[in-house]
This record gives C-alpha cells, sequence and structure tokens, in this order.
C-alpha cells in the first residue's frame, strides 16, 4: 500500500472536506476522489459517507483513521531514526500543548531552542491535555506538553506546579479569603472551563467527593472570559494557576480539598515505544531547564504550595 493513500486520508479527515484537503495538497480534487476509492478498494471498507456534497468519516472510516494515522507515525518514526543514524541534524518535531502553555511559556521556550537547532522544522498543535495524551499516544505529537498525569505507557517528566483557583471580584463576600475548600462554593455562581480542560476535570472530581453540585453560569473554553465575568461580580471562575492574572480588581483564592492545595505537577509526556530523534531529547532538556526558573504561575505563592510528587 502507498503510504501517500493514508496520508491524503488522513488529511481529507482533518480538513472536514475534500476541497480544503486538496488546496492544502497541492493536488487536484478529482485526483484526490481517486486516491481515496483506491484506498477504500484495497481496505475493502467505505472510509467516508456522502450527505449530498459534504462528507464525514464513517464508523470504519474512523477505526482506519486511528490506525492509519499510527502506521504513518511509525513509518515516520523509521525515516527519522535512519536520518540519524546517518548523522542528519535537521527533521520535524511535532510538540502538542495546552492553549495556556502556548501564550504563556512557549514563546520563550522555542527562542531558546531555535538557538540550538536552528535546522528543525518545529510544528506545533493544540489541545487539552487529554487530546494531547491521545496524540502521543497514537502518534501524532513527539512530545505533549503538558499532562497532569502519566498515563502507561508513555514515559513523562516533571515541569511544575499547577493549582486549580477561584477568582472574584474584590467585592466578594469570600474576597478575603486566601483558601477555599469546593464545598463552600455550593451555593456560588460558578464560571468554569470546558470538560477538555484538566483544571474542570480536578475541580469536578473534588466536586465529587464534597457531594457538591456546582452552580454553573458558563462554561467556555477561555479563561480570560470567565476571568472577565468574575471581575464583574457575575460570578467565581475556576480557572488553572498558568493563566496570567492581572490582580487589580480581583481577589484569588487556592482551592483545597481536605488539607491539600487542589491541584497537581504538570508533566511532559512521549511514547518510549517509538523513536525520540535527538532534537526531541535536545527540546525535553531545555524545556526541563526553563522550567526550573520559571514556568506559568510561578509568580503566585499559591502555586507553590503544590508539593513536587515522588517521581
Amino acid at each position: 500500500m502507498d503510504l501517500r493513500l493514508l496520508a491524503h486520508f488522513a488529511a481529507i479527515a482533518e480538513a472536514g472536506s475534500m476541497a480544503l484537503a486538496a488546496r492544502r495538497l497541492h493536488v487536484s480534487q478529482p485526483a484526490l476522489s481517486r486516491q481515496i476509492r483506491e484506498l477504500e478498494r484495497l481496505l475493502g471498507v467505505q472510509l467516508f459517507d456522502r450527505i449530498g456534497r459534504r462528507i464525514a468519516l464513517s464508523t470504519d472510516g474512523a477505526e482506519m483513521l486511528a490506525r492509519g494515522r499510527r502506521l504513518l507515525a511509525e513509518a515516520e518514526s523509521l525515516r527519522e531514526r535512519g536520518a540519524a543514524l546517518g548523522g542528519a541534524k535537521s527533521g520535524v518535531l511535532r510538540v502538542g500543548a495546552t492553549p495556556q502553555f502556548l501564550e504563556a511559556a512557549m514563546p520563550q521556550v522555542l527562542t531558546l531552542y531555535r538557538r540550538e537547532h536552528p535546522e528543525v522544522e518545529i510544528r506545533l498543535f493544540e489541545g487539552g491535555g487529554d487530546r494531547l495524551t491521545h496524540g502521543v499516544e497514537h502518534g501524532e505529537f513527539h512530545i505533549g506538553i503538558p499532562a497532569l498525569k502519566s498515563v502507561e505507557p508513555l514515559q513523562s517528566v516533571l515541569l511544575y506546579p499547577l493549582r486549580v483557583l477561584a477568582v472574584m471580584s474584590r467585592r466578594h463576600p469570600l474576597a478575603s479569603r486566601r483558601a477555599l475548600a469546593v464545598s463552600e462554593l455550593k451555593d456560588e455562581t460558578l464560571l468554569i472551563l470546558g470538560p477538555e480542560f484538566q483544571t474542570r476535570q480536578l475541580f469536578e472530581a473534588a466536586c465529587a467527593a464534597a457531594r457538591a453540585e456546582p452552580r454553573v453560569l458558563l462554561e467556555s473554553r477561555s479563561p480570560q472570559s470567565v476571568i472577565a465575568l468574575a471581575a464583574s461580580g457575575h460570578g467565581v471562575a475556576i480557572v488553572p494557576s498558568v493563566v496570567p492574572l492581572n490582580r487589580a480588581g480581583i481577589a484569588v483564592a487556592g482551592l483545597v480539598r481536605g488539607t491539600q492545595p487542589l491541584g497537581g505537577w504538570v508533566r511532559a509526556v512521549w511514547d518510549p515505544r517509538r523513536y525520540l530523534p535527538p532534537h526531541g531529547e535536545s527540546f525535553l532538556r531545555i524545556l526541563v531547564a526553563y522550567t526550573r526558573r520559571s514556568y506559568p504561575g510561578h509568580r503566585l505563592k499559591l502555586t507553590r504550595e503544590v508539593r513536587r510528587p515522588a517521581d
């Protein structure tokens, strides 16, 4: 099987449109359609459901896409290993990161990295923690940043602490508090992040343990949106300590679960089953060195209260 067929299949699935994928791949749409028909013939399944002029992945197509991505990742890993054995210093490094890390730390990390490896092409991908872990497992990224937990068989390295924060107006009755239990928020109007955010997952787990049902005004993918609403007195925003905070007009408290800060140490993860090129190992080294002296939220003492785990 020609791996280009799989690569073009993945490109169509990502673009959501045959026409858009053809433009991105610099091939004609009829040629791309013929390639997909050929791949469907080879696999013996229908990859897309055609609905009028639109296409959508079929159930079989979704499974084939996941398997195809793994195969493409293995092929690229083989090429990377061969290039390294041949002494090549260039290559591609695919890094997935959360929006907060991309905003707060990735510019500085990339500057440091490119000083050492100007010949390496960096490709960045954005997503939530679970999406990043899934992407590393399936070979879409070499490295995912950050994850709050390490999932076998992935390997990880600790980077920095993260705290779940409650942000509110300085006029809020709880504004003088430095720490808050989740149970103390059960009657408050809450502004929370989407389910893909690991902060949201930590908060929900703490609510379940405390048997507290949160009253949610807004669920958003934008931390700055919920902070802005909280600052105007429209509720309490639940956000991670990695989000940049303008302390004017807001009060910030750290959430606790029992006697411990609600949070954890974030990690960079990679898959030891796949070849990590030397320039990937170098990226991890630079990343760890950078987060030892600076990381998103490092100025908040509330963040530094989260204890480093043994591993």
